[in-house]
């Protein structure tokens, strides 16, 4: 195995995210799949189901969240620090609906000393917009990988 000193910036992106991914018991038990991980990016995607609705018979607006939250982690680990959530917002544009499927796009906008600013497009399989996330992000002491 390399170490991560020897990955490419891509490779160490990969690597994070194998790492993560393997903790990550509530991605995984809710139908994420990540479908795109580069360096301060990932896409995860997920299906929303029945048991994922709230008393009007849409999408309970936590799973949303929860996609967008799971996307942003992954981006914002992706260079092998431990990178923990300091603040995050979420705008819902429209209701979510049983069976659609979602994908949470997130992009770095900035990542300066400890600190980042991730925004996450949450959209569905027609391509309308259904949430927009913003996460601030906060390095923490360790890596996922030996140095």
């Amino acid at each position: 195995m390399k170490r991560a000193s020897d990955m490419t910036p891509q490779e160490l992106a990969e690597a994070s995210a194998r790492a993560m991914w393997n903790d990550d018991s509530t991605s995984q038990r809710l139908g994420m799949r990540l479908t795109h991980i580069a360096p301060g990016e990932a896409t995860l995607v997920m299906t929303l189901t029945d048991a994922m609705t709230n008393g009007h018979g849409n999408a309970h607006g936590g799973f949303i969240f929860t996609l967008a939250d799971s996307a942003f982690a992954f981006a914002c680990n992706s260079y092998n620090q431990l990178v923990v959530a300091q603040h995050c917002a979420i705008t819902y544009l429209i209701p979510g609906r049983v069976g659609d499927v979602l994908t949470a796009s997130a992009r770095e906008v900035s990542r300066r000393g400890r600190s980042g600013i991730y925004d996450i497009r949450i959209t569905n399989q027609d391509g309308a917009h259904v949430a927009e996330f913003r996460g601030h992000s906060r390095t923490v002491t360790g890596t996922h990988l030996p140095e």
